[in-house]
């Protein structure tokens, strides 16, 4: 019997959504171990034979920075054991927030960590609602940068909302809200935010009219949860009659889960990209990516199109 040229590895941070991807593409984890020595480093390594075949790497890269360097070791321990192509599945791209020098002396560390997976040997690289659309013309290999709305839309339409309208949190937003409200048939407004410093809202005004109706806010990251609990508040206020919060990357940092329980939401809709810790607010949902990472991995090993998956309209 012929030996499947196809197989899928995870690192440590994401063995819990990894498991859920190969068990619906139909396949087992690979074994993949990984040393740690008494002094902090570690050396991962594979324990089976990885010549010709193509791997799929599956690892999130939110902190700690550990969680970047293992994968980057993944990749160079796979090119090193003559894979045919290696394949990194990033449902978090973490730095992806520092993409462009806005002020003097600083890094873009989004096209350094781009620079860092292609001189390891990785050969594509799978994503989800990466923060800023232009990280991807930092690589020269293919991208593909997957949305959470195939997961998102279909949830939001089994809520049977009387009259949905959408939302964004912040103008750099706009685009994001405007491409659900085509999907669902409706409106979106705008939470406009002033910062006086990161992480620190000065002021926000709405841009639109909410009053007596179901406000579904969007976004691809919530950290701190600053911004979408004001922005919640601030259409609460506005007379909407619910107000859901939907994002695709739950970092969820500092007192992330205590605004969250006191905010005026009536739930938090999340993916599985970033592990919850622990005592997660009973206001989050969680919805899974699994599925959808094994069937565009099924159709990249095919070389099948992926439009379908590129499709917000």
């Amino acid at each position: 019997m012929q030996e499947p040229i196809v197989s899928i590895f995870s690192g440590r941070a994401t063995r819990y959504l990894a498991d859920k991807i190969a068990e619906y593409y139909g396949s087992p984890l690979g074994t993949c171990n990984v040393t740690v020595f008494s002094d902090g480093e570690f050396q991962p390594s594979f324990e089976e034979n990885l010549r010709g075949r193509d791997v799929f790497l599956i690892q999130s890269t939110f902190p700690p920075t550990e969680n970047l360097m293992e994968l980057l070791m993944m990749v160079d321990a796979a090119k090193r054991a003559s894979a045919r192509r290696i394949i990194a599945v990033i449902p978090y791209f973490g730095f992806a927030r520092q993409d462009r020098k806005d002020r003097p002396r600083i890094s873009i560390a989004a096209k350094l960590v781009a620079n860092l997976l292609q001189v390891a040997g990785v050969t594509r690289v799978i994503t989800m609602d990466i923060h800023a659309d232009q990280i991807q013309g930092f690589f020269d290999i293919p991208v593909d940068n997957l949305y959470a709305s195939k997961i998102f839309v279909p949830y939001i339409n089994s809520l049977n909302l009387h009259d949905p309208i959408m939302a964004s949190p912040d103008a750099g937003g706009t685009r994001r809200a405007s491409s659900y409200a085509k999907m669902l048939g409706t409106v979106f407004c705008i939470c406009h935010k002033q910062r006086s410093k990161p992480n620190e809202i000065e002021k926000m005004i709405l841009i639109g009219d909410v009053k007596d109706r179901d406000v579904i806010l969007i976004d691809d990251i919530i950290d701190t949860a600053g911004t979408i609990t004001r922005a919640g508040q601030l259409l609460k206020d506005n007379g909407a009659r619910s107000v859901r919060a939907f994002a695709t990357h739950p970092i969820f940092s500092g007192s992330a889960m205590e605004k969250i329980d006191n905010s005026v939401f009536d739930e938090v809709v999340v993916t599985d990209t970033i592990p919850l810790g622990p005592n997660p607010s009973k206001k989050i949902h969680v919805l899974s990516t699994a599925e959808l990472l094994a069937e565009v991995i099924k159709k990249v090993e095919n070389y099948e199109s992926l439009s379908e998956f590129f499709n917000k309209k």
